[in-house]
C-alpha cells in the first residue's frame, strides 16, 4: 500500500511548515489529487488517521480534491480534459493526445490554528 508512503511524505511537509510558521495545529489538510495519479482515495483516507498520530496535523480533517486529467490534441491544437489516459480528444475525436495533466497529487493548503 503505497499510500502510506504518500502520508509519511505529507506528515514531513506538514511538520516541517508547522515548525517554520510556528503553529501549533493542522486542523485541514487539502489535497489535489489528479485523475490518474493512481491514489486509493479510501486506503489514503484510512493511513491519514494513522500516519499523522503524534503530529501537528493529529485529528486533521483531510480533503481530497480532484484534478482532471487533461492533454493536448495534436489533431485539434486544443488542451482538454480527458476521463481516461486512452479517451479520444472530446472535441474533435482525434486520438493523437499527449497527457498534460492529472498525474500530480500536491497540498493546495493547510488550515492551521
Amino acid at each position: 500500500m503505497h499510500e502510506m508512503s504518500l502520508c509519511e511524505g505529507i506528515r514531513s511537509i506538514v511538520e516541517e511548515q508547522a515548525r517554520a510558521h510556528a503553529v501549533a495545529r493542522v486542523t485541514r489538510v487539502r489535497l489535489e489529487i489528479g485523475r490518474f495519479a493512481g491514489v486509493e482515495k479510501q486506503a489514503l483516507s484510512f493511513a491519514w488517521d494513522i500516519v499523522m498520530r503524534g503530529t501537528p496535523a493529529e485529528g486533521a480533517e483531510l480533503v481530497m480534491l480532484d484534478v482532471p486529467g487533461q492533454a493536448l490534441c495534436f489533431d485539434c491544437g486544443r488542451e482538454v480534459d480527458i476521463e481516461e489516459r486512452l479517451s479520444p480528444c472530446p472535441l474533435c475525436g482525434g486520438g493523437k493526445l499527449v497527457p498534460t495533466g492529472g498525474q500530480e497529487m500536491r497540498i493546495k493548503d493547510l488550515e492551521v490554528i
